[in-house]
């Protein structure tokens, strides 16, 4: 009997904000929310973003002057929607219309009777050119004057217009690196340290009261990113250095593994000793790491399992490159599409249109992480409940022509997620009371690719008319963190019975399969539990493909009845009223403006004077349960 991976937690920060709460979710409906719901959004993203802050019960903006919150949000409600979700770059660390390049060029030439220049001794090259002769000027000059026959090839100092110039940025003025120390850490890692940190504090539990119930031994956590860490202080840095005549840091190697999310999680913020790695997978990288997890929980190896991705790829290499490949959504396409001139301004925000008329996906910067316990730790302690993991299927695509092309593995992973699905919730539901959160890039590849993949799908198992959402059309493509896009705005939907609409395509593109489809083009509602599961896809490049079934937290809850009893159900209730309070005074920090970051460098670090060993357990001195070393024998049938 397998143990049910229940989601307690989730946090982290897109372009709609921070994740936990809904929060980020709320952005995305922001249309369709009251007028209550719409003030307290726009209150956390002035605060996320540095734009108000409370201080001794009075409000104060960013220039410290004491304002009327309710009058603040009324006048700056069109700002601070504006820098969120996609649209132009801005604040970057790169000016899209000067994209710093070097153009070769050649001083001199092989019919030339010579040239010669002066320069400074110190930035003489090594070794010297055989045919450049050098004298020495006047005493006291720090230069050499220099003559040479032969060409002398240059690099010169160039600057470029950026093709694409939209994006899906963290809100403008959200800064993760001020909510710690950071040390020069790659913006993917800032990312991390904030969005783990907003997973572990939406608990609703102190973390280290939960390290006490659960052996070290019984955390896993897996997280990473799918590209590395590529800005200067990360892999970028270190392969630009001596390039940009600098040094390389002896951090930008470390820092920029794939696999430093998980590493600064256990290090910094969590202090576990338990599994950790990161399973990479293009852009179903989240689903990768989420499976891991999910098999933990359910084989027992483990008791809690913390899973996310960060990403953060907003550089100028990796525009290049993914331009380069047709991939991205470029100005000059964008005013094709909408029939207008090179002269005319192109429509940042309606930049990714999944399953319309399109011409690229929209490059995004995310980072996201959720909390899984197994069923009887959540009922013990009282979490919340948000839904449950119900299975994760992984398949390549077979023989391929282009690497980065679609085959023929996700029709496996989403067939087998619908089976799943209906295991668990049985047909009838399964045909009526499930939607999709497709991977929806926005490319025209994928808007023929997967439609047929879902179209034929909904065909073989009945389903009449499948809810079909796309939240890139919001946030992006994050890469590692898309899926993790799609399941943080699949539990908002359940918790605000709304599905994002694909607002941003107006109607679907002429060669879409519709057949049994519902492409949700404006928001859909839905009736409270009336929704069961949500199928999440993901399609990456090289046949990483990826698909997974989340139970909602009503049929959790019911799944948790049959097997504890309603007398446990009811006990957890009772528990559960001061998790929530806990979580809402979170809420009510941050919309507050204040900081709840967790980052703990050097601290409580130990050595080998703090652990005890004996043959059957090993003891650590740090507060948490003796990790047993009775390990199962699993070939005793082939053992003496």
């Amino acid at each position: 009997m397998a143990n049910l991976p229940v989601i307690t937690g989730f946090g982290g920060i897109n372009a709609a904000g921070r994740s936990s709460g809904h929060n980020g979710f709320r952005r995305l409906v922001f249309d369709q929310l009251s007028r209550g719901l719409q003030a307290s959004t726009l209150q956390q993203l002035a605060t996320l973003t540095g734009q108000l802050r409370q201080d001794q019960g009075l409000w104060r903006d960013a220039n410290n002057a004491e304002v009327n919150v309710e009058e603040f949000l009324a006048a700056n409600e069109e700002t601070l929607l504006a820098n969120t979700l996609i649209r132009k770059i801005k604040d970057a660390d790169f000016d899209p219309k000067q994209i710093p390049y070097h153009q070769r060029a050649v001083f001199g030439g092989a019919d030339s009777a010579g040239f010669e220049f002066t320069l400074r001794k110190r930035d003489l090259p090594s070794p010297l050119p055989a045919d450049w002769q050098l004298a020495d000027l006047p005493a006291g000059d720090s230069s050499v004057h220099v003559s040479t026959k032969a060409p002398v090839p240059v690099m010169l100092h160039s600057a470029r217009q950026a093709e694409v110039t939209t994006a899906a940025q963290l809100p403008d003025g959200f800064d993760p690196a001020s909510s710690y120390a950071s040390r020069n850490h790659p913006r993917a890692l800032q990312m991390t340290v904030f969005g783990a940190s907003d997973a572990i504090n939406s608990l609703g539990m102190d973390w280290e009261r939960i390290r006490g119930l659960v052996p070290a031994d019984k955390i896993s956590v897996y997280a990473g990113s799918c590209l590395g860490q590529l800005d200067y202080n990360g892999s970028s840095g270190m392969l630009q250095a001596r390039l940009l005549g600098k040094k390389v840091s002896s951090k930008q190697l470390p820092l920029g593994l794939n696999e430093m999310p998980a590493d600064f999680l256990n290090a910094y913020l969590l202090g576990s000793l338990g599994t950790t790695g990161h399973n990479n997978g293009a852009c179903a990288t989240f689903l990768y790491n989420l499976r891991q997890g999910m098999r933990d929980i359910q084989s027992g190896s483990h008791r809690i399992a913390i899973i996310g991705t960060s990403e953060s790829s907003l550089v100028p290499e990796v525009f290049d490159a993914f331009t380069t490949m047709g991939a991205l959504a470029s100005d000059a396409s964008l005013l094709k599409l909408d029939g207008l001139d090179d002269a005319d301004t192109p429509d940042h925000r309606r930049a990714c249109r999944p399953f319309g008329d399109n011409s690229g996906f929209t490059l995004a910067e995310s980072a996201q992480f959720i909390v899984l316990f197994d069923d009887e730790l959540a009922l013990e302690t009282g979490a919340s409940i948000y839904g449950a993991v119900n299975d994760i299927f992984v398949n390549a695509d077979g023989f391929k022509k282009s690497i980065t092309g679609p085959g023929m593995g996700n029709y496996l992973t989403m067939a087998k997620a619908l089976a799943a699905t209906k295991n668990v919730i049985g047909e009838d539901r399964l045909r009526h009371h499930t939607f999709v959160q497709a991977h929806g890039t926005g490319t025209p590849q994928n808007r023929v690719t997967e439609s047929e993949i879902l179209s034929r799908l909904a065909q073989t198992f009945g389903i009449g008319s499948w809810p079909v959402a796309a939240v890139k059309s919001y946030v992006g493509h994050s890469v590692a963190s898309a899926a993790g896009d799609q399941l943080i705005a699949s539990l908002g939907a359940w918790a605000h019975h709304l599905l994002p609409g694909i607002k941003t395509t107006e109607q679907l593109a002429d060669d879409v399969a519709a057949t049994n489809l519902d492409f949700l083009l404006a928001h859909k509602e839905f009736d409270a539990e009336s929704m069961d599961a949500a199928l999440i896809n993901s399609k990456g490049f090289g046949g990483n493909n990826a698909s997974a079934s989340i139970l909602s937290p009503h049929i959790t809850q019911t799944m948790l009845s049959k097997r504890h009893g309603s007398a446990a159900l009811r006990q957890y209730r009772s528990r559960n009223e001061t998790v929530q309070e806990q979580q809402q005074a979170y809420n009510d920090a941050c919309g507050r403006g204040e900081n709840n970051t967790i980052y703990k460098f050097d601290h409580g670090v130990l050595t080998d004077k703090d652990l005890t060993l004996s043959t059957d357990h090993i003891k650590i001195n740090n507060g948490t349960p003796d990790i047993s070393l009775s390990v199962p024998n699993p070939y005793p049938d082939m053992c003496d």
